[in-house]
């Protein structure tokens, strides 16, 4: 079969392309699996001098992972990493570019399951009891954790989220998450309530920069909230609370869906507000249920304790 010519500099900007038009994936994804694909890119350059990615064998590939371990890192990592080469070389072969799949033969290593940290009902109510209301800006920050807490929303959700997409009468708002796909999520009363103060209070002070005119959370200069800001935010907010936990934006979306599972909610209809496309990812929540149980049980039930800790 006759190779075809390429370079690495061609094929990752068709790969680009690909993700955005082809896959729709958020800008942070994109970046994300481009930052993979490079350092791929570059490692197997340099140590093969290879310039042609439609020459990729199974030998580059399993040497990029030796590379990965060899430099220690984690076996979740290392697992992502081969599955946006994966990605890459089905991207090749849709061009024609690669005729043969170098990691149709490659098992990587399995990723290790970690359960998220999650806050409990109480941590929740003392992170947001502890944003400073004395300054303007805490209602809007008081808004945003309700709408984190309230919706399980992801922080880029969070951030884009639109005025015109927040129906506070039948209590719902719609969130365009990853892939560009829209979904209806339930929200609550106290979420609701912040957000009427956010934009009585805030919001209507502040004058939009042209093209976020419909963006929901700003900061002063009328633009769109970054989402280090929130990070930055809700980190204060736990050191504050007296909190040491590891929080993020990402740890209210865990206790959002942990504590739905918790009271018995639908695991389908928990995947669905937190838009899963599959529902093996919505599952780590039954585990944290469990773990919750049996905590439960090893502090509370008479024959859980070891004989030699039982007081006579």
């Amino acid at each position: 079969m006759e190779t075809i010519q390429t370079d690495w500099k061609s094929a990752l900007k068709g790969y680009e392309d690909y993700l955005a038009l082809e896959r729709g994936l958020s800008k942070n994804s994109i970046l994300a699996y481009m930052r993979d694909i490079r350092q791929f890119a570059k490692q197997i350059e340099t140590s093969h001098g290879l310039t042609n990615p439609a020459l990729i064998t199974v030998a580059h590939v399993e040497n990029y992972l030796s590379y990965l371990f060899d430099n220690g890192m984690a076996k979740n990592s290392q697992a992502r990493k081969l599955s946006g080469v994966r990605s890459f070389c089905k991207f090749l072969r849709i061009e024609g570019i690669m005729q043969i799949d170098p990691i149709e033969l490659i098992e990587g290593p399995r990723p290790e399951r970690k359960l998220p940290d999650v806050l409990t009902v109480n941590e929740i109510e003392r992170l947001i009891t502890s944003i400073d209301m004395s300054r303007k800006e805490g209602v809007r920050n008081k808004a945003m954790l309700e709408v984190l807490y309230s919706c399980g929303l992801r922080v880029s959700e969070l951030t884009s989220l639109k005025i015109s997409r927040v129906d506070q009468i039948d209590g719902l708002i719609r969130v365009v998450g990853k892939g560009n796909k829209e979904r209806v999520i339930p929200i609550g009363h106290q979420a609701c309530d912040a957000i009427d103060d956010y934009l009585s209070h805030y919001r209507a002070e502040i004058t939009p920069s042209h093209g976020h005119e419909d963006i929901l959370f700003m900061g002063k200069k009328g633009v769109e909230l970054t989402r280090q800001m929130v990070f930055t935010l809700i980190k204060r907010s736990a050191i504050t609370a007296g909190i040491r936990k590891k929080v993020s934006p990402h740890t209210f979306r865990h206790s959002f869906a942990t504590h739905l599972i918790e009271a018995g909610a639908d695991l389908r209809a928990v995947q669905e507000m937190l838009g899963h496309a599959q529902i093996t990812t919505t599952e780590i929540y039954t585990h944290l249920d469990k773990r919750y149980l049996e905590e439960q049980v090893t502090m509370f039930h008479p024959r859980s304790t070891p004989t030699s800790e039982v007081k006579s």
